[in-house]
Protein backbone atom coordinates (compact mmCIF):
# COMPACT_ATOMS: atom_id res chain seq x y z
CA UNK A 1 0.00 0.00 0.00
CA UNK A 2 1.70 3.46 -0.92
CA UNK A 3 -0.97 5.49 0.26
CA UNK A 4 -0.80 6.49 3.68
CA UNK A 5 -3.23 8.93 6.09
CA UNK A 6 -1.92 12.37 6.65
CA UNK A 7 0.74 11.90 9.69
CA UNK A 8 1.64 8.32 9.20
CA UNK A 9 4.58 7.04 7.34
CA UNK A 10 6.08 9.05 4.37
CA UNK A 11 8.91 11.44 4.76
CA UNK A 12 9.97 12.48 7.95
CA UNK A 13 11.25 16.37 8.69
CA UNK A 14 14.44 17.05 10.19
CA UNK A 15 13.89 18.74 13.72
CA UNK A 16 15.16 21.91 12.43
CA UNK A 17 12.36 22.13 9.51
CA UNK A 18 9.78 21.25 12.26
CA UNK A 19 10.77 24.12 14.08
CA UNK A 20 11.44 26.81 11.11
CA UNK A 21 7.62 25.70 10.17
CA UNK A 22 6.40 26.31 13.83
CA UNK A 23 7.38 29.28 13.33
CA UNK A 24 6.24 30.22 10.17
CA UNK A 25 2.74 28.83 10.73
CA UNK A 26 2.15 29.02 14.37
CA UNK A 27 4.39 31.72 15.96
CA UNK A 28 6.02 29.19 17.82
CA UNK A 29 9.87 29.45 18.48
CA UNK A 30 11.76 26.22 20.14
CA UNK A 31 15.31 27.39 20.78
CA UNK A 32 17.77 25.09 22.44
CA UNK A 33 20.21 27.30 25.09
CA UNK A 34 22.98 25.55 23.37
CA UNK A 35 22.42 26.59 20.33
CA UNK A 36 26.12 27.26 18.83
CA UNK A 37 24.16 29.60 15.93
CA UNK A 38 23.60 31.63 19.00
CA UNK A 39 26.05 34.49 20.28
CA UNK A 40 26.66 34.53 24.41
CA UNK A 41 23.62 37.62 24.66
CA UNK A 42 21.74 35.85 22.92
CA UNK A 43 21.71 32.80 24.86
CA UNK A 44 21.30 34.40 27.89
CA UNK A 45 18.15 36.34 26.71
CA UNK A 46 17.10 32.80 25.76
CA UNK A 47 17.91 31.65 29.42
CA UNK A 48 16.16 34.88 31.02
CA UNK A 49 12.90 33.88 28.87
CA UNK A 50 12.61 30.63 29.49
CA UNK A 51 13.49 31.35 33.71
CA UNK A 52 10.81 34.07 33.51
CA UNK A 53 8.21 31.79 31.66
CA UNK A 54 8.89 28.25 32.97
CA UNK A 55 11.03 28.59 36.60
CA UNK A 56 14.53 27.31 36.54
CA UNK A 57 16.00 24.36 34.38
CA UNK A 58 16.82 21.01 36.03
CA UNK A 59 20.98 20.58 36.00
CA UNK A 60 20.36 16.82 36.18
CA UNK A 61 19.89 15.06 33.51
CA UNK A 62 17.94 12.56 35.00
CA UNK A 63 15.47 14.53 36.82
CA UNK A 64 12.19 13.98 35.64
CA UNK A 65 9.07 17.21 35.89
CA UNK A 66 6.68 15.86 38.72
Amino acid sequence: MRWHPPGYGGERRDPDRVKRDGWRDQGVLAISIDDERLSWPERELVQQLGEKLYGPRNRDPDARER
